[in-house]
């Protein structure tokens, strides 16, 4: 294992961590959030209590998001990796689709100094085992360069155990590119909700209480209704729509048909070891995923040769 791991993956897929994907670990508030949340649900038990700073936020766990997306890309691609990742802030806040003023800079220290302050105390699953324990989002964080002008440009974080488990033993899903587009708190938490429990199934049902409770809304639900009903007529959920239904249910539905195990087109490691060469810092499995969806839009039509049509559209995509 490397001592540290350089973030420098270009086009990584966004990947999340299942355990609070499925868990209400963030705060939805954007303001300071100095509550202690509890939660407690199918055996599952969670205490979030912020520092002076507050909760870490839904928009604060980009960071995280990021990190994770970084580390297993480098699995992926049979890298050394490490818990303490050295990243670029500018590299980090365009691919989470944050602003680059000096203001988003300020708001990026104070991301990490709430990821580092808020501390959890559960026994659910990481990385596969069930842990009793107290820790920190993240364990340090550090400025390691700074601008002329006292801007950070290069950090380096340390995962917490907790999390970098759940690296290792691929305890992750992946979450749509336009997920860093959404710019309400709970849009982002249904939408992992949905990424979360509808995997490969076509539509999941939940009851708007329960849903409430998932989401750690800590609106009244009435209130919490009503801003589901907004969220189903805006229709901006990438990938899902959402229904309501009787009984005071929750449909979500699938967008796309999910591609079976062994449907898409399969490629030669020789090709894809033509693609990192030829897109040196790529996540060459990103590139592959968004050619198989392509392919599938595209009606599946049925290829001659599976790796040329996609060494074809890599050209066409990067060309030069």
């Amino acid at each position: 294992m490397a001592d540290f791991f350089i973030c420098d993956i270009l086009d990584a897929l966004p990947k999340d961590d299942m355990a609070s994907m499925e868990h209400p670990v963030f705060s939805l508030a954007t303001r300071p959030d100095l509550r202690v949340l509890d939660y407690a649900h199918n055996g599952v038990r969670i205490t979030v209590t912020p520092s002076v700073r507050g909760l870490a936020t839904l928009f604060d766990k980009d960071i995280l998001i990021y990190c994770v997306s970084q580390l297993m890309a480098a699995l992926n691609a049979g890298r050394a990796i490490s818990r303490t990742l050295h990243l670029t802030a500018h590299d980090l806040m365009t691919a989470t689709h944050r602003e680059t003023s000096g203001d988003g800079y300020q708001r990026l220290r104070e991301a990490f100094e709430r990821l580092a302050g808020t501390r959890i105390t559960t026994n659910m699953e990481g990385g596969g085992r069930e842990i009793t324990t107290g820790f920190g989002l993240i364990e340090s964080w550090q400025i390691v360069r700074r601008s002329r002008g006292g801007r950070m440009v290069q950090v380096m974080v340390t995962l917490s155990e907790w999390l970098f488990q759940a690296v290792l033993t691929k305890s992750v899903l992946t979450l749509s590119r336009d997920y860093f587009r959404l710019r309400k708190p709970l849009e982002r938490r249904i939408y992992e909700l949905a990424r979360k429990h509808c995997g490969q199934q076509p539509e999941w049902r939940v009851s708007i209480a329960t849903l409430a409770k998932k989401s750690g809304s800590a609106s009244p639900l009435r209130v919490f209704r009503k801003m589901i009903r907004d969220m189903i007529a805006a229709d901006s959920l990438p990938g899902y729509s959402l229904a309501e239904e009787p009984g005071d249910l929750l449909c979500v539905t699938r967008r796309a048909a999910v591609l079976a195990p062994g449907l898409a087109p399969a490629l030669r490691e020789t090709t894809l070891e033509r693609v990192r060469a030829r897109m040196p810092g790529w996540d060459v499995h990103a590139l592959v995923a968004e050619w198989h969806a392509f392919w599938h839009s595209s009606g599946q039509p049925r290829l001659r040769s599976a790796d040329a049509a996609f060494l074809g559209w890599i050209e066409r995509r990067v060309p030069g």
